[in-house]
């Protein structure tokens, strides 16, 4: 769907590149990546001595670098953590303007986000912005998990519900393998019913829905068919946590050309029938209706959502 971005802008989320903000050559390399959003992460990136240093190479990275298109995001520490605060006054504080992006981990209830909202209202006024900062929060605790819709509901600057399988499967008990798959055979998604959840709540709320990470990056075929299942349900984009796995993420959730000119050929021969009074017609043996024009519109509202190197 079209998520209106910081600056007022229809902007993409079909992939969020993770990269440790505590890596100056990763955060140097970020901007190329090509990627919709690029969140430098101050959360699971960063070793604990590393987390306050970090945070001025975030800065820097964020203010001295030509970005282009692409959303600048930081993910900082959790609310339950001694970092969480300090992370936003001086990520905020340092880079201003230059950040579009704050993405909260570990979110249990919608008072979760309103605390960071509230931070971020104050720094705002007090630091004179003009562009106001957007938030994206993750789902990975079963607590989150069970408030989606009040968590989706909870903020005007939120944009996005991301799903984390990785935390959802420690608090959830789960027994899973490295790349969250269940350990042996399961019947089904394995992961279903909580990213049905995530995004059930993300589109009841108007926002993103943003799929989980996939730590193989070393299995391409293998991420891009986990990207193709979210997209089919209905995710706007999928995380990736190595640049190789950027473009797998656009190729899977931008509107192939076939999609587009099937999307665009039902609403032609819709209107044509509906300016005759037919309110349905049969096309190739099937039916053709209202809610066939509406599926087609989501596929042009997402194809138009695209840049034009897509």
């Amino acid at each position: 769907m079209p998520v209106s971005g910081p600056a007022g802008s229809l902007h993409p989320r079909r992939s969020e590149l993770a990269t440790p903000a505590s890596s100056e050559r990763m955060c140097a390399k970020a901007p190329a990546s090509g990627a919709d959003l690029v969140f430098l992460d101050l959360e699971d990136a960063c070793a604990p001595s590393a987390k306050e240093s970090a945070r001025p190479i975030a800065v820097a990275a964020l203010t001295g670098q030509d970005w282009g298109s692409t959303l600048r995001a930081v993910r900082i520490n959790g609310l339950d953590t001694p970092w969480c605060h300090d992370d936003l006054i001086e990520i905020v504080t340092g880079a201003r303007d230059a950040l579009d992006v704050v993405i909260v981990p570990k979110v249990r209830t919608a008072h979760d986000v309103w605390w960071v909202d509230v931070l971020l209202t104050q720094l705002e006024r007090k630091l004179g912005l003009d562009k106001r900062i957007a938030l994206e929060v993750l789902i990975e605790e079963a607590e989150g998990l069970a408030n989606a819709l009040p968590i989706a509901r909870s903020s005007t600057r939120l944009e996005a519900l991301i799903f984390g399988a990785g935390d959802l499967s420690v608090s959830l008990r789960a027994r899973v393998d490295g790349n969250f798959d269940p350990l042996t055979p399961y019947p089904g998604d394995f992961w279903h019913y909580a990213r049905a959840q995530v995004l059930t709540a993300a589109r009841a709320a108007g926002i993103a829905a943003i799929d989980a990470p996939f730590p193989a990056y070393g299995e391409p075929a293998a991420y891009r068919e986990s990207a193709r299942h979210a997209a089919l349900l209905g995710f706007d984009g999928k995380w990736a946590i190595h640049p190789s796995q950027v473009p797998l993420a656009h190729a899977e959730f931008t509107p192939s050309k076939q999609e587009i000119t099937t999307a665009e050929d039902i609403i032609a021969r819709y209107r044509a029938a509906e300016s005759e009074g037919t309110g349905a017609i049969g096309h190739d043996g099937r039916l053709i209706d209202a809610a066939h024009v509406l599926l087609a519109t989501n596929v042009l509202d997402r194809a138009a959502q695209q840049p034009p190197e897509s």
